[in-house]
């Protein structure tokens, strides 16, 4: 008999999309998102996707001692793959943003491929009253904020993680991004198997129409072949259509509630684990088989938790 495809199943438990006031369930201190990251990983997530923030504020953080506080415990509870953002929040600077890569050498980074409108203010038609300063003008300032992510800030970043062993799962939100990464892979800065997220549903990227999927997926196959894995992630309430979509392609998935609050229409998620839980049965009602932390591992060629620095 053929041997059945494995799915990976990637979890982003807090991203810096979400404000705290939008949902009680939102991991924000150290303990909360310590505790969803093994939720989610005894769920199924072969891969913990990892902002941080301030335990007070919900604000993003990303210093140092901010992912400290919480990184030893995780690896200490769980074989998932730790996998820490290189996007920090659209208003910092790659120096700020690389630097948990640079000092805790994981065995996976995000990387977003190029520079982009990030719109979140069409959240305040939903959201109106908020605990934290802080939160209206963070989503009321993306109306004029350029998420940068240029040519020489890439470079830069894929140089400084050079000596770690680090991979990067490369967070394309538009057709040119692919085209960015295949410049990168012309100047063997990046190595194959490459990890291409494909993110739809963001305003100022593409969208989540079944089209735009199909479009991605033709154009990454033109341009690196064989040789490189992907998966999607779908914002708000098209994640798991989006991932549904994935799956039955071949495609690996990503969910959380950095990408979606939701686990269905005017329901809110009430945890990680949950919505790892409805991509296991996506995949698995599809025939297919969850990936384990070890099959990530090998399919994606990482070097292994015994190497990082933390």
């Amino acid at each position: 008999m053929a041997k059945t495809q494995k799915i990976i199943i990637s979890c982003a438990i807090t991203g810096a999309i979400h404000t705290p006031s939008m949902s009680p369930y939102l991991p924000v201190t150290p303990e909360q998102i310590t505790e969803a990251s093994i939720g989610a990983a005894k769920a199924g997530a072969a891969i913990v996707h990892l902002h941080a923030r301030n335990p007070e504020t919900g604000r993003p953080d990303h210093s140092l001692a901010a992912f400290a506080a919480f990184l030893p415990r995780i690896k200490q509870s769980t074989d998932a793959v730790l996998n820490l953002t290189s996007g920090g929040a659209p208003y910092m600077k790659i120096e700020e943003r690389i630097q948990p890569a640079t000092a805790f050498k994981p065995e996976l980074a995000s990387l977003n491929m190029g520079s982009m409108n990030f719109g979140l203010f069409p959240m305040l038609d939903r959201f109106n009253e908020f605990r934290h300063s802080w939160e209206r003008d963070y989503l009321e300032g993306s109306r004029d904020l350029v998420f940068r992510n240029t040519f020489k800030d890439v470079e830069y970043a894929l140089r400084v993680c050079a000596g770690n062993g680090t991979r990067f799962e490369f967070e394309c939100y538009d057709v040119g991004h692919l085209y960015n990464l295949a410049h990168f892979l012309d100047r063997d800065l990046v190595q194959r198997p490459l990890f291409v997220q494909l993110v739809f549903g963001i305003l100022g990227g593409i969208g989540t129409h079944a089209e735009d999927v199909m479009h991605m997926k033709r154009t990454a196959d033109r341009l690196f072949g064989g040789d490189y894995r992907w998966s999607v992630l779908g914002a708000g309430r098209r994640q798991l259509p989006t991932a549904a979509m994935a799956a039955s392609m071949g495609g690996n998935i990503r969910v959380g509630l950095e990408d979606s609050l939701w686990i269905g229409p005017g329901q809110l998620a009430i945890s990680n684990a949950a919505q790892v839980l409805r991509a296991r049965q996506i995949i698995e009602g599809l025939g297919l088989e969850v990936a384990s932390p070890a099959d990530a591992r090998e399919i994606l060629s990482l070097k292994g938790s015994d190497n990082v620095a933390f």
